[in-house]
């Protein structure tokens, strides 16, 4: 099966989450067709609990059902926050089950020591921090996190306020890049902000384009396997 026939099942926390995806889908693999899951009340009840509980792990586990018995060849979760609960139950699928980061944090990884968090989730921030010490653990190498969780610009997307949402990650870019090899954007919904950043001397790295890579690159391995 060429990568044109895959059916792959997007699953969404948040509406913010959907256009980057997307717009990455048409630059990276423009033939691969996309099933879209929606529960946007997890990214409210996350921001406040401020943790993952029994209950979304639940109903996340319910909606990557919903996108296997359609018929997929691969699910991605599109939320970052809820990273850890991929790796708890891929496992239960014939599927590729993958996160939105987890290539990313391996780019980052390699590229440098000193690596800069920006999330605007407050649960993101730790998650993507601890993800990537445990990476860096695996692959024995010392690295230095800075996190910085800008929940502000979280809301200002929200609220349709685009324009001061980037400009609060701007802000942080700016503060971060004397002092960091690489820069990572925690969540899907701030890749927007990319564009509007002309002088790019500190990569940064946002998480849309390496899981579509990523993604296809499974489904397709596996179909090596089979």
């Amino acid at each position: 099966m060429a990568s044109k026939d895959y059916k792959i099942g997007l699953i969404h926390a948040t509406m913010n989450s959907v256009q980057p995806i997307l717009e990455a889908f048409q630059v990276h693999e423009p033939q691969v067709r996309l099933i879209n899951f929606m529960d946007e009340s997890l990214i409210f009840e996350l921001n406040e609990t401020g943790f993952v509980t029994k209950d979304m792990k639940r109903r996340l586990l319910n909606l990557v059902e919903k996108a296997v018995k359609s018929g997929v060849d691969g699910v991605l979760l599109t939320c970052s926050s809820f990273t850890p609960v991929v790796e708890e139950i891929s496992h239960l699928f014939d599927v590729p089950v993958l996160t939105a980061d987890l290539s990313m944090l391996e780019n980052a990884i390699e590229i440098g020591h000193q690596i800069g968090v920006i999330a605007t989730v407050e649960a993101a921030g730790p998650t993507t921090t601890k993800l990537l010490e445990k990476r860096a653990l695996e692959k024995g190498k010392e690295i230095s996190i800075k996190t910085e969780v800008i929940p502000d610009a979280f809301q200002a997307l929200q609220n349709r306020d685009s324009v001061k949402h980037d400009e609060l990650i701007h802000k942080k870019v700016e503060e971060l890049r004397g002092n960091c090899d690489v820069i990572l954007f925690a969540q899907f919904s701030m890749a927007r902000a990319l564009k509007r950043i002309d002088d790019v001397t500190t990569p940064i790295l946002t998480s849309p384009q390496t899981s579509v890579k990523a993604i296809v690159h499974e489904i397709s391995k596996r179909e090596v396997v089979l």
